[in-house]
């Protein structure tokens, strides 16, 4: 057999003759571990018997020659996904927000489809429909079903129990045709309005509010900062005095299953540390909040809960909710502030200044995410255009000649 078409481990035709002194010897070429070429052979008083012991020696080496990792193509999908969740808390690179948010979405986007599979039986075919199908559901749940399919097929390509990876052998999701909206300077009085005057009649259910609400939003509103980021600001990120005030964003808070919430020493990326200087309303809400809490240490926090615990995300954002919807306003989820800071700030300042400000490595992503598209055209084009405006007997005093074109 032609030795190309033996691959790393694998057997050649058993050929069988008989000796001079007539006994039979069988012979078989395989290719080892480093990929060299070697040969076995076994003798018996008999064709078959010289097979036999020849087949136990090949069964031999073909044991040695098994894949180290206990992850082969014969594993089930679901005890690949148990090892990826495995590996995933043994390097302890990612946040536990983020491995508990993996953990979730293998549970219920990936174990349902592909529990019963292989991980050989994960083709391309079979992801492409299971594909099509989340599509339907939504874009989001889609591409989040697409990444971390990926990510566990990933390992299985490095673990040599996959040739290749079959989600990146689908095709693209398309992203909606929806552009990010921003709020105008009157929707955004309108909603400070609601969380101004929101259980303070004295007719509303609950305890009074203390004022921590309105200032966050000025404070994502004047930074261009995630809830998360806002809500993790210390007394030490703190530049009242400046000129102008800065504040700066060096963390964020999380909210893990397994754990209380707790302020996490960086916020979502390298980039996104970053120290903003920041408009008079939002500096003027800070000094606010502060001369309510009095002093502070310096790694205190400056939005908190009555036992001094950091605030959930969940709770601002239903705290949010509840005010808009007791004054009829719409609700609006707190990245809207976010994406109304970039859209001012490009629409005065450019796309890089507006990238800058939100953290981000790329204006790619900030165009396509948080710039609300301008429609209007810049009205010089009138004046400009004007030149075309119909003068009689033009044509005539100029000598021109008018043809279809």
């Amino acid at each position: 057999m032609p030795r190309s078409r033996l691959g790393v481990g694998t057997f050649g035709e058993i050929s069988t003759q008989q000796t001079p002194s007539g006994r039979f010897r069988a012979r078989v070429r395989y290719r080892d571990g480093h990929g060299r070429y070697r040969q076995l052979e076994s003798t018996g008083g008999s064709r078959a018997d010289a097979r036999r012991r020849l087949q136990l020696k090949m069964r031999t080496v073909s044991d040695e020659l098994e894949p180290t990792s206990e992850i082969t193509g014969g594993t089930s999908f679901a005890d690949l996904v148990a090892y990826w969740l495995a590996a995933l808390e043994a390097e302890g690179e990612l946040a536990i927000s983020t491995r508990e948010r993996y953990a979730w979405e293998a549970e219920h986007l990936l174990l349902p489809a592909f529990r019963d599979f292989t991980v050989r039986e994960i083709t391309v075919a079979r992801v492409e429909r299971w594909l099509t199908q989340q599509r339907a559901f939504s874009y989001a749940r889609a591409v989040h079903s697409k990444k971390v399919l990926s990510l566990v097929m990933g390992l299985a390509v490095r673990l040599e129990a996959a040739d290749r990876n079959p989600v990146q052998g689908t095709r693209r999701l398309k992203r909606p045709a929806r552009p990010p909206m921003a709020l105008e300077a009157v929707e955004l009085d309108v909603i400070r309005d609601a969380v101004a005057s929101w259980r303070r009649n004295g007719t509303s259910m609950g305890p009074r509010p203390d004022g921590q609400l309105e200032a966050i939003i000025e404070v994502m509103v004047g930074t261009s900062a995630r809830i998360g980021e806002a809500l993790a600001l210390r007394v030490c990120d703190l530049d009242l005095d400046a000129e102008p005030p800065t504040i700066r964003i060096a963390g964020t808070v999380v909210s893990p299953k397994s754990r209380p919430t707790y302020r996490q020493d960086h916020p979502k990326s390298a980039k996104s540390v970053r120290r903003v200087a920041v408009p008079s309303f939002t500096a003027e809400a800070v000094r606010s909040r502060l001369a309510v809490t009095g002093a502070l240490p310096q790694d205190h926090l400056i939005f908190f809960s009555r036992n001094g615990t950091p605030l959930t995300t969940a709770n601002v954002r239903r705290r949010l909710r509840e005010a808009l919807r007791s004054a009829g306003v719409a609700t609006v989820t707190p990245h809207a502030f976010r994406r109304t800071a970039a859209t001012v700030v490009d629409k005065h300042g450019g796309l890089d200044l507006a990238a800058e400000l939100l953290g981000h490595t790329s204006t790619a992503i900030t165009r396509l995410h948080y710039i609300q598209p301008d429609e209007q055209v810049d009205a010089r084009t009138a004046e400009i255009l004007e030149h075309l405006s119909p003068r009689s007997g033009r044509s005539h005093e100029a000598g021109v000649c008018c043809t279809s074109r």
